[in-house]
């Protein structure tokens, strides 16, 4: 139960299809997106996690939208469910939730907004491992928590049972010598950052939690079998070749701008987004416009 094989290459961090403005989850749009996922080669799935504007979903929500993507995808890749919270008791249900209903692993961001110190990270994470039977990945994402897992933290952690990696959306290349340098077993790092996802698997980085995925899954898929065989010069102009596409996701908040291509993208796709999130400006729905059509991934669909 707690083996961690198959946890990386390129996984997507699912976008969560709402209709009505927002009110209601739309499963039909969300069981779509994960079997196109699937039938263009993508890796593996995470499922309510920020992308998924996670913190509107109720629990009801949580436990739809997974089931609906693990049906979708039919066991054919990892679905891993986000159960992030800043409250332990809460992750930890969230956790034993998402186990019941099927969820081949889990993930947990580093708590946000009380922003522990490293032995409250340690016991938090520590605490959620204890009390789960599938593998956990954690989440490093300190532009969105404020709080960061250091590498000796995480070095006592990867000796616990359970953890099967971290995910680091810092963007900084130069963490991932820090934590492979730091004492203690091995931990498969991925990337939380498109933008460095072929450098990330140069230096030995396992594969990349992708919000461009959404949209391209098939490209992140080979960029990341192309780092796996050593072919990084073919990652890098698989890199290179989603630069603007990944730049115009960029210029607003995740996933404002990745629901609003989809929405270009899928036809009867509806970006809805949830309050405090707000549909994104004219100009960076031209600029996502001007940069699928250089993409064209509508021809991988």
């Amino acid at each position: 139960m707690r083996s961690a094989q198959g946890l990386g290459g390129a996984l997507t961090a699912l976008v969560t299809p709402f209709t009505a403005g927002g009110t209601r989850l739309d499963e039909r749009a969300l069981g779509d997106l994960v079997a196109w996922q699937v039938a263009q080669g993508i890796e593996g799935l995470v499922v309510g996690g920020p992308t998924a504007e996670g913190p509107t979903l109720t629990e009801a929500e949580r436990d739809r939208a997974l089931r609906v993507a693990l049906a979708a995808a039919g066991g054919c890749v990892p679905v891993i469910a986000a159960t992030e919270s800043n409250c332990t008791r809460t992750a930890i249900a969230r956790t034993r939730a998402a186990e019941a209903a099927g969820a081949d692993a889990t993930l947990a961001v580093t708590p946000y907004y009380n922003r522990p110190t490293q032995e409250g990270l340690y016991r938090h994470c520590a605490a959620i491992a204890a009390a789960c039977d599938r593998p956990l990945l954690l989440h490093a994402n300190p532009a969105r928590t404020g709080i960061d897992l250091l590498p000796d933290t995480l070095a006592r952690l990867a000796a616990l049972p359970g953890i099967a990696g971290l995910v680091d959306a810092a963007g900084d290349l130069a963490r991932l010598g820090m934590i492979e340098r730091a004492p203690g077993p091995d931990v498969p790092i991925l990337s939380g950052d498109d933008a460095t996802a072929a450098a990330h698997g140069a230096m030995g980085g396992r594969g990349c939690v992708s919000v461009v995925a959404n949209l391209v899954p098939g490209p992140c898929a080979a960029l990341q079998r192309a780092a796996r065989a050593g072919d990084h010069a073919r990652a890098r102009a698989i890199q290179a070749g989603l630069g603007p596409l990944i730049a115009a996701l960029a210029r607003e908040t995740d996933p404002g701008p990745v629901k609003l291509a989809l929405a270009l993208l899928r036809p009867g796709f509806a970006p809805d987004l949830r309050l405090p999130l707000v549909r994104p400006r004219p100009e960076t729905e031209a600029a996502l416009a001007a940069a699928l059509d250089a993409a064209r991934p509508g021809e991988a669909a």
